[in-house]
């Protein structure tokens, strides 16, 4: 039975700072590199063949302190399908300021709903649409072969899979929350059937 494993990256700088992060590159904190590194603890003695992640640094650099701490040597796969949501004009700005400036509601509804993008942004729904067609040909593609897969990417990206997996509907997966550093962990069928699954906290 082959085994996905989903991780969302370590606290970023951006996190701390309470920034709208998106595609920018920022590099972990010390939290966020033991975060990972706690991760690399859990998964030590769990098999894996290949892994994935994104084209942030944040991303790669988690992914390579969980490879340092549980000794694994894989094949690493870079996609920016699984890049962060694009937050557009508000990357950069700092969430409590953002709602100053706009409302908070309005900021709420950026942050928060499907299918309404922050300006020159993407909505969930748009991370979605280049995150899944990626995931089903290349990651579902590796578990249909059998294969042990680890994802470490995004909270949204992250999201847009769990969504998809756990067959979860536009207004369940806006409460959804993936803390950063923990592994989320599927047994799948061959075919990308959900068996089983847990957190590693």
């Amino acid at each position: 039975m082959p085994t996905l494993v989903l991780v969302r990256h370590g606290q970023s700088l951006w996190n701390l700072e309470n920034r709208f992060t998106g595609w920018v590159d920022v590099p972990l904190t010390a939290l966020g590199k033991q975060e990972a590194t706690r991760a690399g603890e859990r998964l030590t003695g769990q098999h894996f063949d290949v892994a994935y992640t994104s084209t942030l640094i944040r991303a790669q650099e988690t992914l390579r302190l969980i490879q340092e701490t549980a000794e694994l040597d894989l094949p690493v796969i870079r996609d920016q399908a699984l890049n962060e949501r694009h937050y557009g004009d508000l990357q950069g700005l700092n969430k409590a300021e953002t709602a100053a400036q706009y409302g908070e509601e309005q900021v709420h509804i950026w942050r928060r709903s499907f299918a309404t993008p922050p300006p020159n942004g993407e909505a969930l729904k748009d991370t979605a649409a280049r995150t899944l067609p990626f995931f089903q040909r290349a990651i579902i593609g590796d578990i249909k072969q059998g294969k042990d897969v680890l994802v470490v990417a995004h909270g949204n990206s992250n999201r847009s899979i769990v969504m998809q997996l756990d067959d979860l509907s536009e207004d369940e997966v806006l409460s959804l929350e993936l803390g950063t550093g923990i592994p989320l962990v599927y047994d799948l069928t061959v075919d990308g059937e959900v068996e089983g699954k847990h957190t590693l906290e």
